[in-house]
C-alpha cells in the first residue's frame, strides 16, 4: 500500500501529472521536457528526480544524455500507465504539451532520416549481396511462432527493425547498440509506428545490463560478423536467456567478398554451420536447428538455440 500512496502522491501536482503523460508518450531527455514545458531545468530535473524515486518513470543514460520513460516493469508500472490514461489528451494543457511532443519527435525523425541518407548508399549494397530481408524476417517468425514471449532483446539493434517485427507479438521488448545515431534512428521507427511497449539503450553486447535468466526470446540479427569475440557475444546472450527461451542467430555463412572487411568493418567472414552450433553449446545451450538462405555470393545462415537442460538438441545445425 505504501508503494501506491507514494505514487499518487509524487503524481499528485500538475507538472509531475504533465511530465508523466509526456513520458508515457516518448522517451524523452530533460532538455526536451524543459523545451515542451517551458520551465527551468532544475525545476523539471527535481520533478523528474520525484517521480523515478516513486517507481513511475524509469531513468536510462545514454552517453551523456539521460532519458525518461514511463516505468514498465516495476510494482508501479500498472499505476503509471493508468493515471497516463486517466487524463484526458483534449485538456487544453496536455493538448499543447503533446503539441510540442511531436515537434520535438519531427526533429529527432529528420535528424535520423539524415542519418540514413548519408549511410544508406553503404547499406544498399551489402543488402544487394544477399537474399531479401523479407525472407529472413519470415523464417524469424516462423521460428518464434507459437511461443508466449513477455521479454523480447534484440542485440545490436540497428534500426531497430527487429523490435518493429517483434513488438506488436510480445509483451515487452528492448533494442540494444554501442551507436547513438543508430539508437535515436531505431527510437524514431519505434514511435512512429506507436510501440510504446518497445524501448532502446546503449548497452555493450559483451555486458548486458540485464539480470540472468530474464528474457524469453532473443535476436542477434548480422552483429557476430562485427564481433572480435563471436563466442562471447553467444555466452553473455545466453546468459540472460531464461530456461525454455529460444534465440535466434542471423548471420553470412563463410563467404569470401573481401570489401566486406575492408570497407564495411565487418570482422569476421561469416560463419559455417558448425561453429555457430558449437559456440551455442559452449554456452550452455542446446543447438536446434540452422536454415540456409542460399544468395549469391552471400548466403544468410539462421540458428536456433535454446535454454534449458529439457531441451534435446536435433544436430541440424552439424548436418
Amino acid at each position: 500500500m505504501e508503494n501506491l500512496l507514494q505514487g499518487l502522491r509524487a503524481a499528485g501536482e500538475e507538472t509531475r501529472l504533465r511530465l508523466l503523460v509526456l513520458c508515457g508518450h516518448s522517451e524523452l531527455t530533460v532538455s526536451e521536457l524543459t523545451q515542451i514545458l517551458g520551465q527551468s531545468q532544475p525545476r523539471v530535473s527535481r520533478h523528474l528526480k520525484l517521480l523515478c524515486e516513486a517507481g513511475l518513470l524509469d531513468r536510462f543514460q545514454e552517453g551523456s544524455w539521460v532519458y525518461y520513460r514511463l516505468s514498465s516493469k516495476n510494482n508501479s508500472s500498472l499505476l503509471a500507465r493508468t493515471l497516463v490514461d486517466l487524463v484526458p489528451e483534449t485538456d487544453f494543457t496536455v493538448s499543447r504539451d503533446l503539441e510540442r511532443l511531436e515537434t520535438v519527435k519531427q526533429a529527432r525523425v529528420m535528424a535520423a532520416e539524415e542519418y540514413f541518407r548519408e549511410n544508406a548508399a553503404r547499406w544498399r549494397e551489402i543488402r544487394s549481396l544477399h537474399v531479401p530481408e523479407k525472407e529472413v524476417e519470415r523464417v524469424l517468425l516462423s521460428i518464434f511462432k507459437g511461443q508466449v514471449i513477455t521479454d523480447f532483446l534484440d542485440i545490436g539493434t540497428g534500426t531497430g527493425r527487429m523490435l518493429e517485427l517483434f513488438g506488436p507479438r510480445v509483451t515487452h521488448a528492448i533494442g540494444v547498440d554501442t551507436s547513438r545515431e543508430m539508437l535515436s534512428f531505431a527510437r524514431a521507427e519505434i514511435e512512429e509506428a506507436g510501440l510504446r511497449n518497445c524501448q532502446v539503450r546503449l548497452a555493450d553486447m559483451y555486458n548486458l545490463p540485464f539480470a540472468g535468466g530474464s528474457q524469453d526470446a532473443i535476436v542477434i540479427h548480422q552483429v557476430l560478423h562485427y564481433a572480435e569475440a563471436p563466442e562471447k557475444v553467444i555466452a553473455e546472450a545466453a546468459r540472460v536467456l531464461r530456461p525454455g527461451g529460444q534465440m535466434a542467430i542471423v548471420d553470412f555463412a563463410r563467404h569470401d567478398v573481401d570489401s566486406l572487411m575492408r570497407e564495411h568493418a565487418h570482422r569476421q567472414a561469416g560463419f559455417d554451420k558448425a561453429t555457430v552450433a558449437e559456440y551455442c553449446e559452449q554456452a550452455g545451450l542446446a543447438a536446434m536447428d540452422c536454415q540456409v538462405l542460399a544468395g549469391d555470393p552471400l548466403t544468410v545462415n539462421i540458428w536456433t538455440a535454446a535454454a534449458g537442460a529439457d531441451v534435446k538438441s536435433k544436430g541440424a545445425a552439424n548436418a
